[in-house]
């Protein structure tokens, strides 16, 4: 089976060229020589192996004996919690702050504000640095989730395990709730991310960038589109249902990483290797999510089970089998931890941890 063509599509979503201080990022679009395979490779030698993560359950993630990987979780995402409820509080007008509230603090893994954090602290950087980013970006998931819920989108009614915003406060208040998200996460970056000892502006202002491309019409816009488009479409090829998974779902997700590694003081060379890495998991992501829609149900995963199977969309495991889709998933999980190779091991054992979560998880 031929080789995957990712070049092409992912330069679309690459950052723009910079020279924003001295030092940093002069950046022409990412072409990697070499990216994903379809043949089955080893994974690299410091890989977690066979990782199932169900924090529900007590499961502990370790690496290298010593990365307690649930109590890493637990302690980002109650550190992203608090963040997120303290940005996002109730006031005038009540309705759209709740409806906000809602979504923003229904649940949820919190796996790409771990990201940022992780890229943030493993170029040097602490978790105050990342924080602003991190809450950023999960304003922006959000936002894409109550959207694409909506009845003009996906008409879904469950989402993390309750009704869908737009169920629960009307469609017009929904629309207006990921609306409101989306425009606070950027006020909430641009004058956050520098509060006390944090980033230069000139950082601030490139993080503002990659975050606007990854969701605009070089990213979840583009996908979502396209998506759109491909929707009961008979022969949807593998480039174009790697197009809309790239952008649709990869792009933020990269963004989290970029963004992380950018306010953490991250070199070029480092933020292009976890730009590389992010790229990887972010396609993942949906290859995962493809495979558990088909093969758990709505109560496991916490939202409606086999709806793009209903709506006759494309899926991996459609495209390839499931197998196939289980291999390829492989794939990526192995070429991401690959860009990882050349970081400390210690300070990069939560995003292999995190990676291997993403490839493993049940829901």
């Amino acid at each position: 089976m031929r080789s995957m063509n990712l070049v092409n599509s992912w330069a679309r979503i690459t950052a723009p060229p910079h020279e924003c201080f001295a030092g940093g990022f002069v950046g022409n679009p990412v072409k990697p020589k070499r990216f994903l395979k379809f043949w089955r490779r080893p994974v690299s030698g410091f890989a977690v192996s066979a990782v199932l993560v169900k924090q529900e359950e007590g499961v502990r993630v370790s690496v290298d004996g010593s990365f307690d990987f649930t109590a890493y979780m637990t302690e980002k995402a109650c550190a992203v919690n608090k963040a997120l409820d303290e940005a996002v509080s109730v006031k005038n007008p009540t309705t759209i702050h709740e409806a906000m509230r809602y979504s923003l603090l229904a649940g949820g893994k919190r796996v790409r504000p771990m990201l940022c954090i992780a890229a943030c602290e493993l170029v040097g950087g602490e978790q105050t640095d990342a924080m602003a980013a991190a809450c950023a970006v999960e304003m922006i998931h959000t936002m894409s989730l109550i959207h694409d819920d909506l009845p003009c989108m996906d008409n879904d009614d469950l989402r993390r395990g309750k009704p869908t915003n737009h169920k629960v406060f009307g469609e017009d208040v929904a629309l207006l709730a990921g609306d409101a998200l989306l425009s606070f996460a950027f006020e909430f970056l641009s004058t956050t991310a520098g509060a006390g000892a944090g980033a230069s502006p000139s950082r601030i202002l490139l993080a503002v960038g990659e975050l606007a491309k990854s969701i605009g019409t070089e990213g979840l816009v583009a996908g979502q589109v396209v998506d759109i488009q491909c929707t009961g479409k008979p022969n949807v090829d593998l480039d174009e249902l790697e197009f809309i998974h790239v952008h649709k779902t990869a792009a933020l997700l990269e963004a989290a990483v970029v963004l992380g590694a950018i306010l953490g003081g991250g070199t070029h060379e480092e933020v292009e290797k976890l730009r590389k890495f992010a790229r990887c998991i972010g396609l993942l992501f949906q290859v995962v999510d493809d495979i558990l829609d088909v093969t758990k149900s709505s109560e496991e995963l916490g939202k409606t089970a086999g709806k793009d199977l209903v709506a006759d969309k494309m899926t991996y495991p459609k495209l390839l089998g499931l197998e196939k889709a289980r291999e390829f998933a492989e794939e990526l999980n192995a070429e991401a931890k690959e860009q990882l190779v050349e970081f400390d091991q210690q300070k990069a054992a939560p995003l292999i941890a995190l990676a291997d979560y993403i490839a493993y998880r049940q829901n």
